[in-house]
């Protein structure tokens, strides 16, 4: 078996994510749940980026679309936040386009909207 790539680091956002969870509950807009993580980012001393706009190119041609995900932690690991019923395809394609823009292999979708848990998905690229 694999080993899992940034697994302490994925740990340590989770963990955010977790207290942003207990404290505020399910219910808000996904904004509420990106400032907050912020500061609990912050509080763990977690080096963050937040709504970076993010180029895309084709054929050396820089596209007029641009990509804008939540979070970049570390430099390597791609975050977007949810507060939906629950993770959907279109939210994996979404981090897949993100991973893609940024060469990253890791991202992270973080729903905040279930009303019984956080929920979490990463999502791994594979450079081909």
């Amino acid at each position: 078996m694999d080993e899992l790539i940034f697994k302490e680091e994925t740990y340590k956002i989770i963990g955010c994510a977790m207290d942003v969870y207990n404290e505020l509950g399910f219910g808000f807009l996904e904004g509420v749940y990106q400032e907050a993580l912020a500061i609990e980012l912050k509080i763990k001393k977690l080096y963050y980026k937040n709504q970076v706009m993010l180029e895309i190119y084709y054929k050396g041609h820089k596209l007029e679309k641009e990509y804008k995900p939540d979070f970049i932690v570390d430099d390597k690991i791609v975050i977007e936040l949810k507060a939906e019923d629950k993770i959907n395809n279109s939210d994996i394609a979404q981090i897949i386009n993100y991973l893609k823009a940024t060469k990253l292999k890791l991202g992270l979708i973080i729903n905040f909207g279930n009303k019984e848990k956080l929920e979490w998905k990463r999502v791994v690229l594979e450079n081909k």
